[in-house]
């Protein structure tokens, strides 16, 4: 049952993309189809990467260890979406000008954030398989930390790219600000328990 319902996530992690090009090709979008296709990418790949931090906390809060081999299929998908976003704003917003491109990030800070986030999201996508894992030994766990700036700048972007403080980025912004709070909580429970320790002994 386990072994099959891993394809099933997989499959279910793809239905974002196949409602996109759906509503594409039968011409259900709004009067600016490329504006859809690069913010709907876009809240993928942030919802992705949410639910990629969302992992660790799941687990420790419920003890369903299991839970954790979705983390690496969650994270891939966040950079898929990434990619995608990175590569619809490439195609339909600077026609694959890269000195466009290029100016952007320079002078456009939402601009300049989104890239950061996805560049984040790179060496964390390289180095995800089980042979990366074993030739970096722990410094993989410093190199995975990546992910928090990349949520952080992800976030950014969003609230950036729509110019308002309130609503559907904000939103996104607050479960970011709450996954990494039990980050730092469970993290100074552990470092406490730690100290007590030879008290105790």
């Amino acid at each position: 049952m386990r072994r099959a319902f891993k394809p099933l996530v997989f499959l279910a992690a793809l239905l974002p993309l196949a409602g996109l090009i759906f509503i594409v090709l039968t011409g259900r979008t709004s009067a600016n189809p490329a504006e859809d296709i690069i913010l709907t990418t876009g809240i993928w790949a942030l919802r992705f990467l949410l639910l990629t931090l969302a992992i660790t906390p799941i687990r420790r809060l419920t003890g369903w260890n299991a839970i954790i081999q979705y983390r690496r299929m969650f994270g891939l998908f966040a950079f898929f979406y990434g990619g995608v976003h990175l590569l619809s704003y490439i195609a339909f917003d600077r026609f694959f000008v890269l000195s466009e491109v290029l100016a952007d990030v320079a002078k456009r800070p939402f601009i300049t954030m989104g890239m950061l986030a996805f560049l984040c999201m790179v060496p964390l996508a390289i180095t995800s398989t089980k042979g990366w894992i074993r030739r970096l030994g722990r410094r993989w766990q410093h190199l995975h930390r990546l992910v928090y700036l990349s949520g952080i700048a992800a976030c950014v972007h969003f609230i950036w790219k729509v110019k308002v403080v309130f609503g559907e980025p904000v939103y996104y912004a607050g479960i970011l600000a709450l996954l990494l709070a039990f980050r730092l909580a469970w993290r100074f429970r552990t470092n406490r328990g730690v100290r007590r320790q030879p008290a105790q002994a």
